[in-house]
């Protein structure tokens, strides 16, 4: 049995969480999501708990069994607190704003970068090298952010480049000249 699967998942007050045929709707303060589950799955809502069982014993529903617990316990966590990713651009003169709805990066490139953030995801920018990636969907958030940072990946010769809030860069020591010759 699956460690993670078989764990049941708390329904916090305010959370609504319903069954309809193959799909899990839930529903909370900041929002509404569902997913699809396999028929291989089974899920069922006892009380303020939400159960993820399996029809059989085959390798798809063991993969599946604790996929489908730890999705539905994502949504929990997204309608109630949501999910945020900070980015930090690092670079002389490399900044990010936003122009309306669009996410305008300047990453040392002859042009700009345009992103457009998808539904439900929310861009803000305390500064210019500071990014807030905020949503209720954890997939669509790290996604985005995901997006966010391969624009301009960290180099690792002088650290400059897009990365995540706490990312550790492994520092390369450049060329060096020993000398000597003719």
């Amino acid at each position: 049995m699956s460690r993670v699967g078989k764990q049941p998942i708390e329904i916090p007050s305010g959370v609504k969480v319903e069954v309809k045929g193959n799909k899990v709707v839930v529903q909370g303060s900041k929002g509404s999501l569902d997913v699809t589950f396999r028929p291989e799955v089974t899920v069922s809502v006892e009380g303020n708990t939400v159960n993820v069982g399996r029809r059989n014993e085959s390798k798809l529903a063991k993969a599946l069994h604790g996929t489908t617990r730890a999705l539905i316990s994502n949504m929990i966590v997204g309608v109630t607190k949501g999910y945020q990713r900070n980015l930090d651009i690092v670079g002389v003169g490399w900044q990010g704003k936003m122009q309306g709805k669009k996410l305008v990066l300047q990453l040392g490139f002859c042009h700009t970068v345009d992103m457009e953030p998808p539904v439900g995801v929310s861009v803000a920018i305390p500064n210019p090298q500071r990014i807030e990636v905020t949503g209720i969907d954890k997939q669509a958030v790290g996604e985005f952010a995901a997006q966010i940072r391969a624009a301009r990946k960290p180099e690792p010769y002088k650290g400059k480049g897009v990365r995540y809030e706490g990312e550790r860069i492994v520092r390369k020591a450049g060329k060096s000249f020993v000398g000597g010759g003719k």
